[in-house]
């Protein structure tokens, strides 16, 4: 079968968040043969989908794997799957994704971004816990839970300068939440083209910092829509390979735009 390598959340190659894509010819193999290929891969996601029957509420299953772990939401490796889909005609249209996070739409504009429609994570704020300023390098100003989908403890740090700064002890980070910690803090220039910069880092899920990650702005959207009071957000996550994600607060629901592009393709043969 073919097998891509995708950077998403990027309009070039070897920036944004590269992920594996296989589409699979029937249903999925048996769970080790998944993670053995995302093992192989070794990017922070690859997905896997197949076309399902006509009718239904969706039209391709899709599932997401670390190099360790079967995760329940990835917004790149979804952003990098509607992209392969329709760049090789596989798909026409808005796609329907039926995952372990609902059904979840990706929808194509002219011009190539794609929109991706994903589930709100719900914000709770927390006390800041203890050693978690240790253990990131920075003293967090607010902490929130952002629920069981995202499964990150998010905290807000005192300017952008202190997002960029960070070098923490990625393995304590790991004690806080199921999956990590998403750092971030206002834009200090909106006239550079984001509202609010962000970085991720997901131990537990095999990942020390993720480049850039679609369903840690599910949770920044509502946090920085408050804060700002516009729904409609563009954050920058600052990993070392950078991307852009355009962010669109509805509700229960936050839409996630941004460009892929395919920079490899070959043959799986295992």
């Amino acid at each position: 079968m073919r097998i891509r390598i995708v950077d998403a959340f990027t309009d070039r190659p070897f920036a944004g968040n590269p992920a594996g894509v296989l589409i699979l010819d029937d249903v999925f193999p048996d769970d080790d043969w998944l993670q053995n290929v995302a093992m192989e891969v070794n990017h922070a996601e690859t997905a896997f989908a197949h076309r399902l029957p006509a009718g239904g509420d969706a039209d391709w299953a899709l599932r997401w794997f670390t190099p360790v772990a079967e995760v329940a939401m990835c917004g790149h490796a979804t952003l990098a799957t509607a992209h392969v889909l329709h760049t090789t005609g596989a798909h026409e249209g808005p796609v329907r994704f039926a995952t372990r996070s609902g059904v979840l739409t990706a929808t194509p504009a002219p011009d190539g971004p794609l929109t991706l429609d994903f589930p709100t994570a719900p914000l709770t704020p927390v006390e800041i816990p203890a050693g978690v300023a240790e253990a990131l390098g920075a003293q967090p100003v607010a902490a929130f839970d952002t629920g069981p989908n995202v499964g990150d403890l998010l905290v807000e740090l005192a300017d952008e300068k202190a997002v960029l700064a960070l070098s923490p002890d990625t393995k304590s980070l790991g004690a806080y939440s199921s999956r990590g910690i998403i750092a971030t803090a206002r834009a200090e220039d909106a006239s550079l083209g984001y509202d609010y910069v962000s970085r991720c880092f997901f131990p537990n899920v095999g990942i020390d910092e993720d480049p850039v990650t679609g369903s840690a702005h599910t949770a920044l959207a509502p946090h920085w829509s408050a804060r700002l009071g516009r729904d409609d957000l563009t954050g920058l996550q600052a990993s070392r390979r950078s991307g852009l994600v355009r962010t669109g607060l509805r509700g229960e629901r936050t839409l996630l735009t941004g460009r892929a592009v395919t920079v490899i393709e070959g043959e799986l043969r295992a």
